[in-house]
């Protein structure tokens, strides 16, 4: 487990489990470049055939994904494309859409734009906040990363030619729908 913070509770979740944790700490680096090179060599000396972000809120440059291209997955709260970027609960809710949810998508250059894996939806309730809302989120994004993972591990998810294949066949651009 590789953080570029020192207080996120990730790390304390690894180390009782005996998963070796460590930090970089993006702001001793000079450039977005020169820690996206320290942080690949470091990701680099476990061998990972798969990179998992989990709560990683940095843009990573060009060359750092395409290094781990087809091996880096991501999940995020919105039912892609819609709503990239930040503040997807609130901009669910103000939309007045019926439903919001999560996605796993593979990492490409586009912010939040990579192939979709799986999305999970819960629907919007009348009077819902943003923590409320997040919260059934999560507990969606809880299920659907650890299956994207184990498919990916199983050899049934790939990246080919900038698409997501499962099984063998080409997603949909939503991906799998687990609800």
């Amino acid at each position: 487990m590789i953080s570029n913070r020192a207080d996120v509770f990730g790390l304390t979740r690894a180390q009782n489990h005996g998963i070796p944790a460590e930090v970089l700490d993006h702001k001793a680096f000079a450039s977005r470049e020169t820690f996206d090179t320290a942080l690949q060599e470091l990701i680099d000396s476990y061998t990972p055939d798969l990179v998992v972000l989990a709560g990683f809120m940095r843009i990573l440059t060009p060359a750092f994904v395409t290094h781990y291209l087809g091996r880096m997955l991501n999940i995020h709260p919105s039912l892609l494309p819609l709503y990239p970027g930040l503040h997807t609960h609130r901009r669910a809710i103000e939309a007045g859409d019926a439903s919001h949810g999560a996605t796993v998508h593979f990492v490409t250059a586009e912010l939040d734009g990579g192939p979709a894996v799986v999305q999970a939806a819960v629907p919007i309730e009348a009077g819902d906040t943003e923590d409320r809302l997040a919260k059934r989120v999560l507990t969606l994004e809880h299920i659907i990363y650890p299956l994207a993972v184990r498919w990916f591990a199983e050899g049934k998810l790939v990246l080919q030619e900038g698409k997501a294949f499962f099984e063998g066949k080409l997603l949909p651009a939503e991906g799998l729908r687990t609800n």
